[in-house]
């Protein structure tokens, strides 16, 4: 694997983490809970993990702000536009594979 400095490195993990956003906000059609039971990780753990990032580096930030920048929207207007109900067996799924701290 080619060496790369620490700056090279992190700017190549932003461009792919940009690329991530990108691709789940033109998915809207797999909603949550499909990502966490195929992946064990979901939009909100993008937004928790963005936030704990930010709050590591001395910066604020509200879970909606944390949110919104995952998201692309407020996560509110994103509910209403593309979640839908989930089916009893995707919840049982889930039921069965969740962390336990989430």
């Amino acid at each position: 694997m080619t060496h790369l400095d620490s700056d090279r490195q992190r700017e190549f993990e932003a461009a792919a983490f940009r690329a991530l956003l990108a691709h789940l906000r033109a998915r809207t059609d797999v909603q949550n809970i499909d990502l966490m039971n195929l992946a064990g990780f979901c939009r909100n753990c993008l937004a928790n993990w963005y936030r704990e990032a930010a709050a590591a580096a001395g910066v604020e930030m509200s879970k909606d702000e944390a949110r919104e920048a995952i998201y692309g929207m407020p996560y509110g207007e994103w509910q209403a536009r593309h979640q839908v109900e989930a089916s009893e067996e995707k919840k049982a799924e889930f039921e069965k594979k969740r962390p336990r701290d989430h």
